[in-house]
């Protein structure tokens, strides 16, 4: 129990984000791997995640942004929290 403590417990959920790890994985996984990361990563948004809201891959330092505030005195009200850092992937529900 953090109570009293001024310690927060939240997680940090990202979404796909953009590496070297993950372009050589959707190199894979799209028709032409021999295509530049731009039109991997819109090949992949339109045919795996045609749902999302920003239709990019989030960027390392969107996460770090994220983790940065819960870390700071801002989020001191933030407590047991699940925080989606994934741009909007939304899932149909039927």
């Amino acid at each position: 129990m953090t109570k009293g403590t001024n310690v927060t417990v939240n997680s940090v959920l990202p979404g796909p984000t953009r590496s070297e790890a993950i372009v050589d994985y959707l190199k894979t996984r799209i028709s032409n791997p021999n295509a530049s990361q731009e039109e991997i990563e819109k090949e992949y948004f339109r045919k795996e995640r045609p749902t999302s809201l920003i239709q990019r891959m989030a960027e390392n330092s969107e996460v770090a942004s994220l983790v940065a505030y819960l870390a700071s005195p801002l989020a001191s009200n933030t407590n047991g929290a699940a925080l989606r850092c994934e741009g909007g992937i939304l899932r149909a529900l039927f």
